[in-house]
């Protein structure tokens, strides 16, 4: 069972990977955080950026928080440094997007986990307006966001002040730009066979895909109403088309594995679909 599934792991590997080589990368916390701060220090011309002790850095009113990409680059010899490039570029583009007034057109929901919200409130100036997550399934949420050119940030009431709109209808906007921007699922996904994993990797939104959960009918459908869903990455969902116990298991297995691999985590929880709701498979 599970003989074709080597393919998908290359493929969702190769998100998380690249050519740039890790070694030249410090190992140790202390020496690793002053390294990113320097790599920050130069995106942004020295100012505003503090080193507050190992792997927290204070960047004008934020925070950024290194233990995800230091974990990742202890655990990686390929796409390090490629990875902090790319995270220090996101992060001092989030300081000048966080200026920016949303519009209708950018209002999204994103799907993250509880932790995700609790590092991302952390990071927050203490004052700072924030806005409740809604309940998805297990450890995951909804969140509406802001869709900047190079960035995504979690909306807030002053978004919803600046847009003159409700918070409900904040979240309502922001799953109708989802449905709007996606492709239907069954243009993207075929249904799974036995022994087989699908998956969908080409869209930073797929894994708000789940907050869509009535488009996933027809992939259950099409699989003989058995559908289990991971979403180990941001931007990848796996699933498979049956339910047997040994089948999950390898699945769970498998998307553990994807999960510690990729440069963006996500969860690692399977979720089954019902006609009404995600349920989590214990």
């Amino acid at each position: 069972m599970f003989t074709r599934l080597c393919g998908v792991l290359m493929v969702l590997a190769a998100m998380a990977c690249g050519s740039a080589r890790a070694q030249d990368v410090p190992k140790g916390k202390a020496a690793f955080t002053e390294y990113v701060a320097a790599q920050f220090r130069r995106e942004m011309g020295g100012a505003g950026v503090v080193v507050k002790g190992p792997l927290r850095l204070a960047i004008g009113g934020m925070q950024a928080n290194l233990d995800r990409i230091f974990g990742y680059c202890s655990q990686t010899v390929t796409g390090c440094e490629r990875e902090i490039s790319n995270y220090v570029e996101g992060i001092a583009q989030a300081t000048k997007d966080r200026a920016a007034l949303p519009t209708r057109e950018t209002v999204r929901v994103i799907v993250r986990t509880r932790q995700y919200v609790a590092a991302a409130w952390a990071a927050m100036p203490k004052d700072a307006q924030k806005l409740q997550p809604r309940e998805l399934a297990g450890g995951l949420v909804m969140l509406p966001a802001i869709d900047m050119p190079r960035t995504i940030r979690s909306a807030t009431p002053g978004d919803s002040d600046v847009l003159g709109i409700s918070t409900d209808e904040l979240f309502e906007l922001g799953l109708t730009n989802l449905r709007a921007q996606l492709k239907p699922l069954m243009e993207v996904a075929t249904a799974a066979k036995q022994g087989q994993i699908g998956h969908l990797s080409s869209d930073i939104y797929d894994s708000s895909r789940l907050a869509l959960h009535e488009s996933w009918s027809p992939l259950a459908k099409a699989q003989g109403g058995k559908l289990i869903v991971a979403v180990p990455a941001t931007n990848a969902v796996l699933y498979i088309g049956d339910d047997a116990p040994v089948a999950i298991e390898a699945f769970r297995l498998f998307v553990k594995s994807v999960w510690a691999r990729t440069a963006n985590p996500l969860s690692t929880e399977l979720l089954r679909w019902t006609p009404t709701r995600w349920e989590v498979v214990r």
